[in-house]
């Protein structure tokens, strides 16, 4: 999915090899500067970028100078229904969840109950990576820095929406196997922000790093309408249902559990709380003149433990790009942004924070298939850094609708394939089976009438529908259209099936998955 980093940050990571736009008319560049085009521009911009994008609903709040500008939504909660977004809608916020984790750390670290540079098996006995040197070495501030060697989204498919338990994820950690090297080849890597939510408990004598998070930073800070967690999140009143138009035309998606993975993913908000959240970063950890944690601890969040890039941006006014404890930092126009991104199923979403000027922003959409949510956030920092006008939401939808052109192509170019009911070399019987694979763990495949139905007794809400293709390859079409449209190819020994690759939607993984049949 082009924005993969919603649950990353890719946009920003990728910016130097985005588009350059011409600069648009004088008088856009003058109501550009000094937040102006926030006053005068600010809701054209939005509603016009939400029906080219195809985004139902967006919340925008914008603090400045320790005051809330801008709290408002634009567009509805569900599309065919009335009931609008407002300033208190619910979003997924995804990765967005990231700094929460790493200010609690930090916290801990304050209160003397860990040091962020001790071994990571210091807290979690048993931890370990592949390999026994990075395990000897991994510490805490290496769970959060994206680390391990081990590719971007490695393992997500594993753990995604599973049925798998935060300690079993943990576990699972050791059986990734990193095509770079420890401590030197960045892979965003969730599972780590897993473990390192684990620490909590073991150095506060059981509480859950929901319970802290909820203790130390919901309450103080009044995020009332915040949640920990996706459970019971379609019952809650004043929702944005989830959309994509990924793989067909828009369409609501399935809600998201993702509570086995919280410390990385989980929580759900607005940008009323979030507006609270933005003060407390802008205020160096105090809130209505309340140190909720010294500024010292708070700043450790914002140091960088990855550099991520050192070279100018062909796009954006920027040089360099590092990430702390769940937050990216850049240079912007001459001032040092600290911002990340997050993607659900159907949501995107991204929290920026520019200190110098005392300048907050968050956005929440519920479209995953879109750059908008990025291109405003540069809109904004543009017109309160002085950047002259440039359109980038302009820029960003000219690739958009390339890819997904080429998206919408592939999966017409499937349909055709299986359209022509080509004889399958083998009997469908022979397809069927059980299969495994190291991570993963088994799946099973079995007959449905003239087509194949895998299953996934670790994802127990997602199937697949295999459709014979030609040679030995069938279009796979998942449940949870989240996951996609791809080709899934059995692999034969002789004339026996010894095994099945299947592939999802890169916003979830990358890589294929091997599996073994049994």
């Amino acid at each position: 999915m082009r924005t993969f980093f919603g649950r990353l940050s890719a946009i920003s990571a990728l910016a130097g090899s985005l588009f350059v736009v011409n600069p648009q008319p004088a008088a856009a560049q003058q109501a550009a500067t000094s937040g102006r085009f926030i006053t005068d521009s600010l809701d054209r911009y939005i509603q016009r970028g939400m029906r080219q994008w195809q985004i139902p609903g967006l919340a925008v709040v914008i603090v400045k100078n320790g005051k809330v500008v801008v709290s408002k939504g634009y567009g509805v909660r569900a599309v065919g229904r009335p009931e609008p977004v407002d300033a208190n809608t619910l979003f997924m916020i995804a990765s967005n969840t990231k700094l929460f984790t790493g200010t609690a750390l930090a916290k801990l670290e304050e209160d003397k109950k860990l040091s962020l540079n001790d071994r990571a098996d210091k807290y979690l006995p048993g931890f370990r990576l592949y390999d026994s040197i990075s395990s000897q070495l991994v510490t805490v501030r290496d769970l959060m820095g994206h680390h391990f060697g081990t590719k971007t989204f490695q393992g997500d498919f594993t753990f995604w929406d599973s049925s798998l338990s935060r300690d079993e994820i943990v576990q699972r950690m050791r059986l990734l196997k990193p095509s770079g090297q420890f401590r030197k080849d960045y892979g965003y890597c969730n599972a780590g922000f897993v473990a390192a939510g684990q620490i909590i408990p073991a150095v506060t004598g059981g509480t859950s790093w929901d319970d802290y998070v909820q203790q130390n930073f919901l309450q103080p800070l009044g995020m009332t309408s915040t949640s920990t967690g996706t459970a019971g999140y379609g019952q809650r009143p004043n929702i944005a249902l989830p959309y994509s138009n990924t793989f067909g035309p828009l369409a609501q998606m399935p809600f998201d559990n993702i509570d086995n993975i919280g410390p990385c993913g989980s929580m759900v908000s607005n940008v009323t709380d979030l507006a609270k959240w933005l003060r407390f970063q802008l205020d160096s950890g105090r809130y209505e003149g309340k140190q909720l944690m010294s500024w010292a601890a708070l700043r450790k969040t914002r140091d960088p433990n990855t550099l991520l890039n050192t070279r100018k941006s062909t796009m954006l006014p920027t040089h360099y790009m590092t990430y702390g404890l769940g937050v990216f930092s850049a240079d912007y126009a001459g001032s040092q942004i600290f911002w990340h991104t997050g993607g659900a199923t159907g949501h995107v979403s991204n929290v920026c924070f520019v200190p110098e000027e005392q300048l907050g922003i968050a956005i929440l959409t519920n479209n995953d298939n879109q750059s908008f949510f990025e291109a405003l956030r540069y809109q904004i920092l543009d017109s309160y850094l002085g950047v002259p006008y440039t359109n980038r939401s302009a820029a960003f939808l000219k690739g958009a609708h390339a890819g997904d052109q080429e998206t919408y192509a592939a999966v017409a170019k499937l349909q055709s394939r299986v359209s022509k009911k080509n004889k399958l070399p083998l009997a469908l019987d022979a397809y069927t089976g059980q299969f495994t694979h190291p991570l993963f763990g088994p799946i099973s495949v079995a007959k449905k009438g003239k087509q194949l139905l895998v299953s996934y007794p670790n994802h127990p809400n997602l199937t697949a529908t295999l459709d014979y293709m030609d040679g030995q390859e069938f279009r796979a079409t998942y449940s949870n259209p989240t996951y996609g449209i791809f080709p899934a190819v059995f692999k034969l020994e002789g004339s026996k099936v010894a095994g099945l690759e299947m592939r999802i939607n890169p916003f979830i993984e990358y890589d294929s998955y091997q599996f073994s049949r049994l």
